[in-house]
């Protein structure tokens, strides 16, 4: 009788290890995950993410998963919460942390994140990283690195970018302009200024960077998650950077 009750009681147990503390569902309680990285990348519009993120991710074997991407995947796989975003942005309204930490969550559980993850474009907020911080707690290693450029440089990189309506060739007026001024060397067709490239709506994206990323990067400095790096010094010095700043970061013994 006594081993009976241990056994249902090492039931119970296991049963309640994996259920969620968001939404009454959690990760499962797999340690196989505990000491993999979760690479949480901080910048401003223009600071290099996307290039590092490519580096970061083949340097290091994690998985990339984007907002943008589990938005675009739920949606065009019509699931349940997929649905649920969709009512939101068809009606021009910010998508929930709720529904979205909810996606984030059901993405690490996906067998590709077992290795570690990189996010990108998420937490934006100091809600939104709490949240996160109990969907992985225990699960995996976290590490933030945040792409320090001046807004300056923001503007010289985002405004001088030009592309081509036709093939979506990328151009920058200083830093890879096409052969001949104006015309895309691909399809020669004229190339434009994006409307997310102009100096007043870059002007207004920092203006929501700096208003979000100083309560989030004093939340993980104080938790002594937070590598700042120089992103100005160009892309392979900024690269080096990250990865030895990870590379130590997963070295270090907690």
């Amino acid at each position: 009788m006594i081993r009976c009750c241990s056994q249902f009681f090492a039931l119970v147990v296991g049963l309640f290890a994996t259920c969620s503390f968001l939404g009454g569902q959690t990760m499962p309680a797999d340690t196989s995950v505990e000491n993999q990285p979760l690479i949480i990348l901080l910048g401003a519009p223009g600071s290099g993410k996307g290039t590092q993120a490519t580096t970061i991710v083949k340097e290091f074997g994690v998985v990339h998963i984007s907002t943008g991407d589990m938005f675009r995947e739920n949606i065009k796989n019509q699931t349940a919460i997929g649905k649920k975003a969709k009512s939101f942005m068809d009606a021009g309204q910010l998508v929930p942390d709720e529904i979205v930490i909810d996606m984030l969550r059901e993405r690490l559980q996906k067998p590709d994140s077992a290795k570690g993850a990189l996010l990108d474009g998420f937490p934006r907020t100091l809600a939104q990283a709490e949240a996160l911080e109990t969907i992985i707690k225990g699960h995996y290693k976290p590490i933030v690195i945040s792409l320090e450029v001046s807004d300056k440089t923001v503007m010289d990189r985002l405004t001088g970018r030009r592309s081509c309506p036709k093939c979506n060739a990328i151009y920058h007026v200083t830093f890879s302009p096409p052969k001949q001024e104006g015309i895309c060397d691909a399809c020669r067709t004229p190339i434009v200024i994006r409307s997310d490239d102009t100096e007043k709506t870059v002007k207004d994206r920092l203006s929501v960077f700096h208003k979000q990323i100083g309560p989030l990067k004093e939340y993980y400095a104080k938790q002594g998650l937070l590598e700042e790096i120089n992103g100005e010094i160009g892309s392979t010095l900024t690269a080096q950077a990250c990865v030895n700043a990870i590379k130590a970061r997963l070295n270090k013994k907690d």
